[in-house]
């Protein structure tokens, strides 16, 4: 299979969606003349037009409050947001318009949108740049939340929430676009809601998503070398989640460690424990461990920074620790 970047994976599911169905379209901040501000657009207005690669104000609640607006009238918008820290002043439409009118407009009106962008931290971008925003999402019904973590997942899911009927949350991992991978050339589609295991082993269960499933694959790499043997159960989707792929690895490995970007404090990873500890506590031979950032605004200070991100050592160390290793 070609080897990729996770950018130009995103790039080639939206050109392939927009060829194969004329109501999608993208709209954001310099997405069309400026190629995208991470380039995943690079080409599309060429191809597509200014109908449908538009350019828009730096205006976050008001062109998602279009893409919503379109969306109910038929069209399949994507809109994509610089960062999902600037997405904070769209979230009115996101949450009270998009999340809830197929409830509020008693199943008249689907909305299938698309709002897409980098998520989490980056290198030295501070406190108002660098928050892993899928715990907040996933809190609201009627949103689906996708966070993929590789090339050949970025592709997959974005073509598939693009074709969902419902409003899907896309957190692309900001330091994941010059990350290659495999991905292939014939058309493909992963379902959302669906985990994949990425490495498999007895020993322990780590469950991640996004970013952290690169660290977690190199903490299975390193572990490996000592004889430890782990599953690494990649969520890719965080609502809905799939428990049944979390039940079936713990079930047989017996120990767990939840690797999150964002905060400890009502995360994705407290939703994770809160499944595990009703689903497989029987099976459970040591307390689950979450690997999680520092709660504290994200520093801009490398040391730091460093210190307050949740990385290969301390997921490394969470495994030795709930396998009782020294």
């Amino acid at each position: 299979m070609p080897v990729i970047t996770y950018r130009d994976a995103l790039g080639q599911a939206i050109r392939e969606e927009m060829q194969r169905d004329d109501r999608v379209f993208l709209m954001g901040e310099e997405v069309a003349v400026y190629n995208g501000a991470y380039k995943v657009s690079k080409g599309l207005l060429q191809e597509f037009g200014e109908m449908r690669v538009v350019d828009t104000p730096i205006t976050e609640l008001g062109f998602a409050g279009v893409g919503v607006g379109a969306a109910m009238v038929g069209l399949r918008p994507v809109i994509e947001f610089m960062t999902w820290n600037f997405a904070l002043l769209a979230i009115d439409q996101v949450v009270n318009a998009a999340a809830k009118m197929l409830y509020m407009s008693g199943g008249q009106y689907n909305v299938p949108i698309v709002f897409r962008g980098p998520n989490g931290a980056a290198l030295q971008l501070s406190a108002q740049h660098s928050q892993a925003w899928e715990s907040w999402l996933a809190y609201i019904p009627g949103l689906k939340v996708v966070t993929p973590g590789t090339p050949y997942d970025a592709k997959g899911l974005l073509k598939a929430a693009i074709r969902d009927d419902n409003p899907v949350c896309f957190l692309e991992g900001e330091m994941l676009y010059n990350t290659k991978g495999e991905v292939p050339e014939e058309e493909y589609v992963i379902p959302l809601g669906k985990a994949e295991l990425k490495r498999e082993g007895d020993h322990a269960t780590i469950v991640t998503n996004g970013k952290m499933v690169l660290v977690a694959m190199q903490a299975a790499d390193q572990l490996a070398k000592e004889g430890i043997r782990i599953d690494v159960v990649d969520l890719r989707t965080v609502r809905p989640m799939d428990v049944d792929a979390i039940r079936a690895s713990v079930t047989k490995t017996n120990r767990c460690v939840v690797l999150e970007e964002g905060w400890e404090y009502c995360g994705i990873g407290a939703q994770v424990v809160d499944y595990v500890q009703r689903d497989c506590f029987d099976q459970l031979d040591a307390p689950v461990i979450r690997v999680h950032q520092a709660d504290v605004p994200m520093p801009y200070a490398k040391t730091l920074e460093k210190s307050a991100k949740p990385d290969l050592a301390k997921a490394i160390a969470a495994v030795k620790k709930v396998m009782y290793i020294d």
